[in-house]
């Protein structure tokens, strides 16, 4: 019988504080009609100074485990897609696993911005259905607000802050996660970026 793996509970944090389309109208030259109409959102959430990414993905993490009734050293493998993470390293699952208390689990991150959750739930699967792991936490965590440009009407209506967290572990076959196809282009990478902070542009004032 072949393996599968599937979601089996989930939680989320978002900030308290509320940034609403009618705020950003006195921001850029936007107004609530003209974002909602074209991306359906009417506010975001904002970090408050002092919460970092590994803040609010610890505590989606620990929702996420008290609905699937999950203890800390049941999870063997924490994935954290992020690409605004505490620090460079070490890497934000390291500090979402000491925060949750789960001392047997392997730790990495992955940085593929708007794809990174998927990216981590096929990671998640592939390693439940190989054996390798049996309870994976897979935790989607950004503080955008930290890198978004407020004077750039087209982007800035997008971004807020928050997380979620999944726990995946085995499911009966034919149910759970039953495909994934990861594909990316590499080429139109100027299209979005974020080049200040790596090793080709050092953090600077200046860079960042």
């Amino acid at each position: 019988m072949e393996k599968a793996a599937g979601i089996i509970s989930t939680g989320s944090f978002l900030p308290e504080k509320v940034l609403t389309n009618f705020e950003l109208e006195k921001m850029v030259d936007t107004s609530d009609e003209w974002i909602r109409t074209r991306t359906g959102i009417s506010e975001r959430r904002i970090a408050p100074e002092g919460m970092a990414c590994s803040d609010m993905g610890s505590e989606a993490a620990r929702r996420a485990m008290e609905t699937g009734k999950v203890k800390p050293d049941e999870i063997d493998l924490i994935i954290v897609a992020t690409f605004t993470p505490d620090m460079f390293y070490p890497n934000t699952a390291c500090l979402i696993q000491d925060k949750i208390g789960a001392k047997r689990a392997a730790c990495f991150d992955i940085s593929a911005a708007c794809t990174g959750f998927i990216y981590g739930l096929a990671m998640a699967k592939a390693s439940i259905v190989t054996g390798e792991h049996k309870t994976v936490l897979v935790v989607g965590s950004e503080v955008l607000s930290r890198v978004t440009d407020w004077t750039d009407r087209a982007s800035c209506v997008l971004f807020g802050d928050g997380a979620g967290a999944a726990i995946v572990k085995s499911a009966p076959e034919g149910r759970g996660i039953l495909a994934t196809e990861l594909w990316a282009d590499g080429s139109k990478a100027e299209l979005l970026e974020l080049p200040g902070g790596g090793s080709r542009h050092p953090a600077s004032h200046e860079s960042i």
